[in-house]
């Protein structure tokens, strides 16, 4: 039989340590393996909690925009709700006007009708002078005082009285002393009346209602600019002879440097004591609105001026004030320019008890009325 090859043991030792160190190098690759394994979860984990306040951060910002935007449409709509009822007061007033308007123009149609029978009167009335001076004065004081009563026409119904005098002046009869007599009574009624110059009165309150565009909101104040820096004094001749220690000039170096940057925090930061904090916090378009909706009461007021209507008058221009005081920067002097006119306006009496006429219409038709 063949025998096998013997085989040194020197040789079997010498091979065993290659073996030995593959194996160890084989372990510490599967050691690093589970190694990078391990930390995954947890990276995972992370990155899990890092979305989750992310997104929660978003959602807040989110719903704070929401609760903003949602509170300025509130504010939008209730200026809005405010604009068109003072639309709709406009539109109201204006009809009441036009239903006078219409009044008055009744009752001139009725003025020329009279005028027609009057004219057809004297054409088939006899040539009597006085009869036809009569007749002629109780049409004028007629249509004076509808317009007394109507439209305060103070100066035509003084206008109308005068004439009737006048004309009565020129006859020589006794009877007609007892007319003129109470002719003279009415025109020192109207006299004694207080004057009312409703055209400059109307016309102040339209140079107010051009100012309102320019006059500067509190919602518009910018920061006042960085005032000048003082300029340093050049030292004198004795104190760039003394000699300056590092103390003093650490010192003054830091004198420099912190008053510079207090001036700075200074221009940084503003307190400021206002009573309706919303006003500061007005958008563009409540702005547009907040200005229309001060010309519209100003055109109200002017409306009720013009109608001597005392109440809605007062009423309008005090919400006007108010509006300025809330809503406007006072201390400018457009503002306070536009507050003393309309103090100047509110100072006018509106409404006014303007007496008839109905002493020397009386006179009149009594004495025409004698057999």
């Amino acid at each position: 039989m063949n025998e096998l090859p013997n085989i040194p043991e020197q040789t079997i030792v010498e091979a065993a340590p290659d073996f030995q160190a593959n194996k160890s190098a084989g372990a510490p690759r599967e050691g690093l393996l589970a190694s990078l394994q391990r930390p995954l979860p947890m990276a995972v984990t992370v990155l899990a909690l890092l979305l989750a306040a992310q997104t929660w951060s978003t959602h807040t910002r989110i719903n704070s925009l929401r609760a903003d935007m949602a509170k300025s449409l509130q504010k939008n709509s209730t200026l809005a709700a405010d604009t068109s009822a003072l639309a709709r007061e406009a539109s109201e007033q204006s009809k009441e006007l036009q239903v006078k308007v219409g009044v008055l123009e009744t009752r001139q149609t009725e003025a020329q009708s009279q005028q027609l029978a009057l004219e057809q009167m004297y054409r088939d009335l006899s040539k009597n002078r006085d009869e036809w001076m009569l007749a002629e004065i109780d049409q004028v004081l007629s249509t004076a005082s509808q317009q007394l009563q109507l439209a305060g026409n103070v100066q035509g119904a003084l206008i109308a009285l005068q004439n009737a005098d006048r004309s009565l002046s020129r006859s020589d009869k006794s009877q007609f002393i007892t007319i003129r007599r109470a002719i003279a009574k009415d025109i020192e009624r109207l006299k004694a009346l207080p004057a009312v110059d409703l055209a400059g009165v109307a016309l102040r309150l339209d140079s107010v209602i051009a100012q309102i565009d320019a006059l500067p909101l509190l919602s518009d104040e910018k920061p006042a600019l960085p005032a000048a820096p003082a300029r340093k004094q050049a030292p004198g001749p004795q104190a760039a002879l003394e000699p300056q220690t590092l103390g003093a000039r650490v010192a003054a170096t830091w004198r420099n440097w912190s008053s510079e940057m207090w001036d700075d925090i200074r221009q940084l930061i503003r307190v400021r004591s206002v009573d309706t904090p919303e006003a500061l916090m007005l958008s563009p378009n409540q702005s547009y609105f907040l200005r229309e909706n001060l010309k519209l009461r100003l055109l109200n007021a002017r409306l009720a001026l013009l109608s001597r209507n005392e109440g809605a008058f007062r009423e309008d221009l005090n919400n006007a004030q108010d509006t300025l005081l809330k809503y406007f920067d006072t201390r400018a002097r457009p503002t306070q320019a536009v507050q003393a006119a309309l103090r100047q306006v509110q100072a006018n009496n509106v409404a006014i008890d303007v007496p008839d006429l109905s002493d020397s219409l009386n006179a009149v038709r009594n004495y025409k009325s004698k057999p």
